[in-house]
C-alpha cells in the first residue's frame, strides 16, 4: 500500500523537501482484536504537523501520521465482535487503553497511563489502509460524506470535549480564542445550544467566517468581549492567548485549553485567577465523547469546510497548515 511516513522530523515545506516521504508498505493485517480499514479520506491536524516537525517528540520512527481516517472495514481480526466487512468506520487520536485501571473503569480512558495514540504510537491514516483496535474504532452515522466526516474525528471531538470541560451551559456566553478547524465545529455545537459566542482571532478572514456562522462579536486576542464570558476555549497554541481568555471570563468562569502543545504561559497577576476562575487542560477524548459528537453532527447537522489534497501532496498540506493558509480543515483524499 502507499503511505506517507515521517522518518526524521523536519520543517514543513511543500513538495519532496517536507518531512513526509511517500513509500510502499506491506498491507496491515487484522490481528486479534483489530480491524483493517481501507481509507478513503484522512484529516490533516496541527498535531500531525507538530509530530512531523518535532515540536511533539516522536514516540517511534518511522511513523505513519494521521489520526482522522475514514473508510470501510476490509478485514476483521479474531475475537472482534460488532464489526463486519463493509462497515463504515473511522479512527481518532485515541487509539486504545488498558481498560482495567481506575481511570478506564471510571470513564476517563483518555487519562490511562498506557493509552496509545493513532499516528504517534500506532501507524495512522496517511495511508491506503490502517489497522485499528476494534474497541477504539468509531462507527460513523449516515448523513455526511467521508471527506466531511474526517475533520470531526480529532478537532471536532476534542473541541466538543473542550466545550464540556469549560462548563458552558446552553444559552451561556462563550469565548472561542482561535478559529481554525476545531473552532469551526465548536461554534456550530455552541450555537445549536443557544450560546452567545464571541470569537477572537488575528485573521480578518476567520472573523468574517465566524460572523457568518453566528458569532455575536469578533475581535483580536487582546480585545475584550462586550460583556464578561461565562467560559472560554482557547485553540491557539500560545500561552499568551490563555491569559487573554482568562482576563475576559467572569467570576467562576473556566478557560479550557484545547491544545496538546503550548509554548508556555507567561506570568500573570493572581487577580486574574481570583474569584474562583479556573484554567483546565483538555487531554485527548473518550469514545463516549466521540459517539456524542458524531450523533450530534448528524442531527444538527454540522457542516465542515475542507481543503482537499491527494495523498502524495501531504507535504503541501502541512506547509499550508503551518502558514495558516488552510481555509477550513485539510483532508487527504486517498480512496
Amino acid at each position: 500500500m502507499r503511505a506517507l511516513v515521517v522518518e526524521r522530523p523536519a520543517p514543513a515545506a511543500a513538495g519532496a523537501s517536507g518531512p513526509l516521504r511517500l513509500v510502499d508498505l506491506p498491507d496491515p493485517e487484522a490481528r486479534p482484536g483489530e480491524i483493517v480499514v481501507r481509507v478513503t479520506a484522512c484529516g490533516v491536524c496541527r498535531t500531525d504537523l507538530q509530530i512531523a516537525e518535532g515540536d511533539i517528540p516522536a514516540r517511534r520512527l518511522p511513523i505513519v501520521p494521521g489520526h482522522q481516517p475514514v473508510g470501510r472495514v476490509e478485514a476483521v481480526g479474531p475475537g472482534v465482535a460488532g464489526w463486519a466487512v463493509g462497515d463504515r468506520a473511522g479512527a481518532g487520536w485515541f487509539g486504545g487503553s488498558c481498560g482495567t485501571c481506575p481511570r478506564c473503569r471510571s470513564g476517563r480512558e483518555n487519562l490511562c497511563d498506557t493509552a496509545v495514540f493513532t499516528g504517534w504510537d500506532r501507524d495512522g491514516g496517511f495511508a491506503e489502509r490502517i489497522a485499528v483496535r476494534a474497541d477504539a474504532a468509531l462507527r460513523l452515522p449516515d448523513g455526511f460524506a467521508d471527506i466531511d466526516a474526517a475533520p470531526l474525528l480529532c478537532g471536532g471531538v476534542i473541541g466538543y470535549r473542550a466545550l464540556r470541560l469549560s462548563g458552558i451551559e446552553p444559552g451561556g456566553r462563550l469565548g472561542l480564542y482561535g478559529f481554525g478547524a476545531s473552532a469551526l465545529i465548536a461554534i456550530q455545537v455552541a450555537r445549536h445550544r443557544g450560546c452567545e459566542v464571541h470569537v477572537a482571532t488575528r485573521s480578518e478572514r476567520e472573523r468574517e467566517h465566524a460572523l457568518a456562522l453566528g458569532a455575536a462579536s469578533v475581535g483580536g486576542y487582546d480585545d475584550r468581549p462586550p460583556a464578561p464570558l461565562d467560559a472560554a476555549v482557547t485553540f491557539a497554541p500560545a500561552g499568551s492567548v490563555v491569559v487573554a481568555a482568562l482576563r475576559a471570563v467572569d467570576r467562576g468562569g473556566t478557560v479550557a485549553i484545547n491544545a496538546i502543545h503550548l509554548d508556555g504561559i507567561p506570568a500573570f497577576d493572581y487577580d486574574l485567577l481570583w474569584w474562583e476562575r479556573s484554567i483546565r487542560s483538555v487531554a485527548n477524548f473518550t469514545r463516549h465523547d466521540a459517539e456524542e459528537l458524531l450523533a450530534l453532527a448528524a442531527a444538527i447537522p454540522i457542516r465542515t469546510t475542507v481543503d482537499r489534497f491527494p495523498l502524495e501532496a501531504g507535504n503541501d498540506a502541512l506547509a499550508l497548515l503551518a502558514a495558516g493558509a488552510v481555509e477550513g480543515a485539510a483532508v487527504l483524499e486517498i480512496g
